[in-house]
């Protein structure tokens, strides 16, 4: 009967938690994450009451209150009066959000949303590498040439070559005085540089094509080239997700 009741709250079976969460609100936020995301409260439609939502978690007012709010900050849900806690569009959600992104890539429609990302990162960093060309002074410009080295060596490790090429974007970033958009850039990979999905294949010709790229950009840099380090950095970043890529459908939203 509790079963057939919580179905008809819409809020489904309790989450597997083999281990009941030390932060029960966490964990119900996160689950709850997961379900506006995947469409199992749809946008414009209500969660489920307080007490549906107690019973099918086993856990209190307190908890899904607290919840509630949390999902409030990241945009999923408005709580009006008399309307009960509505579900918003995606247009709303907070997409530099951990557990929104997170839950968006893991969905069948998750590669558009890397597309974007990827958009969103080269639009940032083609422009802090414009920055980077004009104002690096000798000690830039040599630990971008010791870093492009050092990938050369590393090429046939993977996993030391993603380390030195992180360290290599973020240079350029850091060059460019530019905190807010280099913030913006480390928020969304910190959420998908471990994801299968963003990596993609990691073997030793396409690290080896990766750094002609950066080598490109770091010539540029050296040369006090803005365009052309900007240049550079676009085309980079762009051939380098199009080989990792892998996904469904034409990448259009990459087309400048």
């Amino acid at each position: 009967m509790a079963a057939s009741r919580r179905a008809s709250a819409g809020t489904g079976p309790s989450p597997d938690w083999t281990k009941r969460p030390a932060n029960l609100a966490q964990a119900l936020t996160g689950e709850l994450v997961d379900r506006i995301v995947r469409g199992v409260h749809a946008p414009g439609t209500p969660l489920p009451p307080e007490p549906a939502l107690c019973e099918s978690f086993s856990v209190s007012r307190t908890v899904v209150r607290e919840a509630v709010k949390v999902l409030q900050e990241k945009g999923l849900v408005q709580v009006r009066q008399g309307s009960g806690t509505i579900v918003t569009p995606p247009t709303e959600w907070n997409m530099l959000d951990e557990l929104v992104l997170g839950a968006t890539i893991a969905q069948d429609d998750g590669i558009t949303v890397l597309d974007d990302l990827v958009v969103t990162r080269r639009l940032l960093e083609s422009d802090m590498a414009h920055v980077a060309a004009r104002v690096a002074d000798g000690e830039i410009v040599e630990r971008l040439r010791v870093l492009v080295d050092r990938m050369d060596e590393l090429v046939g490790d993977p996993v030391a070559y993603a380390d030195y090429d992180r360290a290599f974007h973020d240079t350029i970033m850091r060059a460019s005085g530019n905190r807010i958009a280099r913030a913006v850039v480390r928020q969304l990979e910190s959420q998908v540089i471990n994801t299968s999905r963003y990596t993609g294949r990691t073997e030793r010709a396409l690290c080896v094509a990766s750094n002609l790229g950066h080598r490109r950009i770091y010539e540029r840099v050296a040369l006090a080239d803005p365009e052309g380090a900007s240049e550079a950095m676009f085309t980079h970043i762009t051939e380098a997700w199009l080989v990792r890529r892998g996904g469904p459908g034409e990448p259009v939203r990459l087309r400048r």
